[in-house]
């Protein structure tokens, strides 16, 4: 009887100490679309298992994202851009979504935080979150401090993540992947990570994981394999990691399926654009003053030196200015329905056939306002 007390009291110890893992929710209201809503767009992981620091957002587009923390949140407005007056949080006392400009955020408590260095956990109640702080520590916080220190905190909390990743993540992530999923698995077919795992799960591309396996294989093929395979391509577009699109301000080296640029070149210098697709590239060609500051006076079609866009089958660099593009297809890029480049006309025709495409256009064929209707 003893035995059974102590065991009683070390687990409700256990239990208590550590709050994100007292129980797995079970009750979760999935607010994204598609076969990836149960995992967050940013990191992978389960929303689910993480529910009880998750939030959601609508992006400026009117997509509606869910995220496992605050940390992705911020991490997602910083290239899409996102609402901040209208984001919802969980209450933790309750686990319902409620206004997050209105909640109280609990900073630095004995919760272990989600990548982040600290745990940001939300209430509705400031009489909770006092008596949270009482058993596990912290201090509260509005919704904007949280932000702030989120933003703040951001790239040194995702390099010492990626340094954990790369010592321990990733080798583990490529051993299963190599002895228990196809091979065949092309990181580069999708736009983001919950995509990826979606597909994983749907198609049995793996033999049977845990989530916490398929999380871990993910992030190898999406962190590693993805950029590594790039490697083998003799000429590509280069794009730099801190890169941004100018029309649409995401960083074009997560996507180097669809990476284009457009060079300028004014007597001794050169200034290099790169965006996430064709379509952003061609809104930027025929009328770059909307995008950038008018005083560039280098930056007209007079300058350009070059553009080069990503062959849709080869993924090596090829003359934009030469290419065949096909609309309409049921292809999307990261920015929606795409121009999808090619080299060659005859791979052109076989990818609209195989992809429904419309037609199939040559670049000086292309007119501004048939680039904005595929935003339609």
């Amino acid at each position: 009887m003893k035995k059974i007390l102590l065991l009683l009291l070390f687990i409700s110890f256990y239990l208590y100490a550590n709050p994100l893992i007292v129980k797995e929710t079970n009750d979760v209201k999935y607010f994204q679309s598609g076969d990836e809503k149960y995992w967050c767009p940013i990191s992978g992981f389960s929303l689910k298992e993480n529910y009880k620091t998750s939030f959601i957002s609508t992006l400026n587009n009117g997509r509606k994202r869910q995220y496992a923390s605050l940390t992705f949140l911020v991490k997602d407005n910083e290239e899409y851009g996102i609402d901040l007056n209208n984001v919802q949080v969980i209450d933790w006392a309750s686990e319902k979504y409620i206004d997050a400009t209105k909640a109280y955020f609990v900073i630095g408590s004995e919760v272990k935080p989600l990548l982040a260095s600290k745990s940001k956990i939300a209430f509705k109640s400031k009489e909770n979150a006092k008596d949270f702080i009482k058993q596990y520590g912290g201090k509260i916080i509005s919704f904007n401090e949280a932000v702030k220190l989120s933003q703040k905190a951001l790239k040194d909390d995702y390099k010492k993540q990626k340094t954990i990743n790369i010592k321990k993540i990733y080798p583990k992530g490529k051993k299963i992947f190599e002895k228990r999923c196809s091979q065949d698995i092309d990181p580069t077919d999708y736009l983001e990570i919950n995509e990826l795992k979606a597909d994983i799960t749907n198609n049995n591309l793996c033999k049977k994981l845990k989530e916490s396996q398929l999380q871990t294989v993910a992030m190898y093929l999406w962190d590693v394999k993805r950029f590594g395979d790039l490697d083998s391509i003799k000429n590509r577009v280069v794009v730099e990691e801190d890169e941004k699109c100018p029309v649409c301000g995401m960083f074009v080296a997560k996507y180097p399926r669809w990476a284009a640029q457009i060079i300028y070149s004014h007597g001794n210098h050169e200034h290099k654009f790169s965006f996430d697709g064709v379509k952003d590239l061609m809104k930027f060609y025929f009328d770059p003053k909307r995008w950038i500051s008018s005083n560039n006076h280098m930056v007209n079609k007079d300058n350009i030196k070059q553009i080069l866009v990503t062959d849709y089958y080869t993924q090596e660099a090829i003359d934009g200015a030469k290419a065949y593009y096909v609309i309409g297809s049921d292809v999307y890029g990261p920015m929606g329905h795409e121009l999808i480049p090619f080299e060659k006309l005859e791979d052109a025709k076989t990818f609209k056939t195989d992809h429904s495409g419309k037609m199939i256009i040559e670049f000086d064929k292309l007119k501004e306002e048939e680039i904005y209707k595929l935003d339609e």
